[in-house]
Parts: structure tokens; sequence; C-alpha cells
């Protein structure tokens, strides 16, 4: 093991500064207090209450980034298991050339500036109101930037939120959400997700009637991983960091704080292709990370959306860092393990 300095460490002060900004920009009636409805489902409200009033104040949310600030840590962990050798070979088989795919999906998801962003709300990214909700005894990282989140405020450009951010200090291991094959690692040297790798995961490995795609980008390294490799659920995939470019320019971010942008895709066939450092499924749409969780149809962020707003609190599988998964027949867990209260 090792004791590893982050690439990319962020000035504490402009961490405290974003997040007091995006406070601001939660805060709709600017008292200074987030409502429930303001928090927008991220996770854990009741856990950051700690005066119990039944609102989140500034003091509050940074809470939520409480020991970010430490920028070394020992990798790999000790608990990180060993990973498969077995190859998957339809990893190489089942990528198809970019003519494959139509416009329509190219755009949507690979999401080039020259295409409406209406291609991609067309294909699933759009706000649908879930949110995870999490077993009493655990404790576990929810989201600041939240699904389908419009990004307008942090683009030159209109744009929203291709997945889900949950914060976490420097080094935590990202950790797969399902058993599946990693069909693609990017160094992310001009993207803002950063390094990220790419698992496929077929319907008998999430009990899904579809093909989905999970990512997980802001890594701190790059994986140590083979293309077609085999992982379990659960497996450890990377540490957590904050590389990616900057919102609004082309250098490594210094003020993001460390954390997974974790993203998920499906589609019918296992067929896929690459474009613009994105894993793109041959007619593939987006799909809540949340509407992943629910473990059953609907999928389809309009639908999901309709959905009454009992079921849009999702209790979410975990992992424990100590036990078994809960529910222990699960096949799905959430990006990172998860403490006991």
């Amino acid at each position: 093991m090792a004791l590893i300095t982050a690439l990319a460490p962020a000035n504490a002060q402009a961490k405290k500064d974003r997040v007091a900004r995006d406070f601001r920009h939660a805060d709709a009636d600017d008292d200074g207090q987030l409502t429930p409805v303001e928090w927008n489902r991220r996770g854990n409200f009741e856990r950051l209450d700690t005066n119990g009033d039944g609102q989140l104040n500034l003091q509050e949310v940074r809470a939520l980034y409480d020991g970010h600030d430490n920028t070394d840590y020992v990798w790999p962990p000790k608990d990180m298991a060993p990973v498969s050798d077995e190859i998957d070979p339809s990893v190489r088989t089942d990528r198809v050339g970019r003519d494959a795919l139509d416009d329509e999906t190219f755009c949507a998801i690979g999401r080039a500036r020259t295409c409406a962003l209406s291609s991609a709300t067309s294909r699933g990214l759009l706000a649908t109101g879930t949110g995870p909700r999490f077993p009493d005894d655990a404790k576990c990282p929810g989201a600041d930037d939240y699904w389908a989140m419009d990004y307008a405020s942090k683009r030159d450009h209109a744009a929203l939120h291709g997945g889900i951010d949950l914060p976490m200090p420097w080094g935590t291991p990202m950790r797969a959400v399902a058993a599946g094959s990693v069909v693609a690692i990017f160094e992310g040297k001009q993207s803002k997700r950063g390094i990220e790798i790419v698992l496929r995961h077929s319907p008998e490995q999430t009990g899904l009637p579809v093909w989905t795609y999970t990512a997980y980008g802001h890594m701190d390294a790059l994986p140590d991983f083979k293309i077609g490799q085999r992982v379990k659920m659960g497996q450890i995939l990377g540490p957590t960091g904050n590389s990616g470019v900057s919102a609004m320019g082309t250098a490594q971010s210094t003020t993001r704080r460390p954390a997974i942008h974790f993203v998920v895709f499906y589609a019918p066939t296992p067929a896929y292709t690459e474009a613009f450092d994105t894993i793109i499924p041959i007619d593939g749409r987006w799909m809540d990370p949340l509407a992943f969780y629910r473990q059953q149809e609907p999928f389809d962020s309009l639908a999901v959306k309709a959905l009454p707003d009992t079921e849009k609190d999702v209790l979410v599988p975990i992992l424990y860092t100590d036990t078994p998964p809960q529910p222990t027949t699960t096949k799905l867990v959430w990006p990172y393990a998860c403490d006991r209260n």
C-alpha cells in the first residue's frame, strides 16, 4: 500500500465558496434556509438537519463535505478484493462502428455542442423528481448535484446534469453497482467527467430486462483494469477525486469537490459504440440512476416523472463496509459502501 496525494487538491476556501454559491442557487425564496422541497430529494435531509428545525442552513449543508480537504490517502485499500482475470469476449464483438448509430442517439448521449439539448431530453435526460432513501441503520452518501439538474448556472450555455454527483473524501473507493464487464476507461484530459470507467451489465447481472451501462467519473487515478475484464458487484474500481476540466474552461478544475459523477444508460440490445470519450449504446437512452435502483419498470424518464410521489423516494440497496449487502439477495448496490449509524 502507498500513501497517495490527490492529483489536483481543491483549495479549501474555494470549495466553501462553491458550497455557498450552490446553497444560494437552491435557496429559491432567499431566506437562508433550504426546505425539503428546495433540497429536492438529494438524500439525508434528516441526518443533515442537526438542529431538527425541518430546514437546512448553510452550516448544516457544509457538513456534507466534512473531511473532504484531506488529500492524502492510502491506496489500494486493505479490503480491496482481487480482480478476476476473466475477459468477457462479447465486449469486443458487441462493439460496433459509429455508422451503426442513428443521429438522434448520437446527439442525445454524445451531446456534441452542435446538438440541441432537446435531443437529450427526448432520450430521457429530464428531471423526474426521484431521490435516494437509505436503511435506518445506514449512513450513506447522498447527492449534491442531482439528476437532470439545470446546469445553466454552471455552464456558459443551456445544460442539464447527466447523472448524480455524490461528494466523498479523496480516495474513497468507488464500487461497481452490479456485476459487469469493463467496456471503457477514459483519461478524460479534455472532459468535465475526468478519469472515468464504464461498465456494461447484462439483464442477468442486474435482474432488469434491459442492458445497462454505468459510468464512474472524477476518479483520482486511472483504474487498474483491462477492457473486457469482468467485475463483481461491489468491486472497488478506483479512488474518488476531482479530475476533469473546469465547467467553463479547458484546465483541470481547482474548485470541484471530490465526488463520483455516476451515470446510467440503457438499451434493448448489447451493441454499443464510442464517440467523444463516451460509450453510446445502440438505440440507447439515459436512465435516471434512481430509476435504476427502483429495480422495476418504468425506466423511461417521462413515465418515472409521472409516478406518484410515494414511489419517488427510492429505497436504495446498499453494501456496508463491514457486512454483506442489504438486502442480501440484491444484484445492485450504491456506488459507495455505507457505514452503520
